[in-house]
């Protein structure tokens, strides 16, 4: 990936079903062949959506349902293993990023997010994927927060 300053002013369709914030995934950052998102429609995704089992949940589809924390069987067996990965290997959970939207609503959530992954260096949106500012070399400082 190639360092490019890019400040985020993260936006509401950047929210993955489950609880990811799509704009601090490398796939999304990185300069060629950028991911527009998971909630991108059509093939414009990237792979790893398009084949996701939560992206193409079948309860959520006839429900209608935005987010994951709004069925009634959250969480699910698949949300919770991918939560468990993404606390495991990039200390986030993504199960408490869907109860912080349930609590404190989507503005609020985007807004704290924002702040989370600016590097407090350069100023440059973090990836969750990686441990340094790809633009500064700043390690980034952050806390496994699990909202539950």
């Amino acid at each position: 990936m190639h360092p490019v300053k890019r400040e985020h002013l993260f936006q509401q369709k950047m929210i993955a079903s489950c609880g990811m914030n799509c704009g601090v995934c490398i796939a999304h950052l990185r300069t060629k062949n950028q991911c527009p998102g998971c909630r991108t429609a059509g093939d414009d995704a990237h792979h790893y959506c398009l084949v996701c089992t939560i992206r193409n949940c079948r309860v959520m589809s006839a429900s209608g349902d935005r987010y994951c924390h709004t069925c009634d069987i959250f969480p699910c067996q698949r949300l919770r293993k991918l939560d468990k990965r993404y606390r495991t290997s990039y200390s986030i959970s993504l199960i408490g990023n869907l109860l912080e939207i349930e609590r404190n609503g989507i503005r609020a959530f985007l807004s704290k997010e924002t702040e989370r992954w600016r590097c407090p260096q350069c100023g440059n949106t973090l990836s969750v994927h990686r441990p340094n500012c790809p633009v500064c070399g700043a390690h980034k400082q952050q806390k496994l927060t699990t909202g539950f």
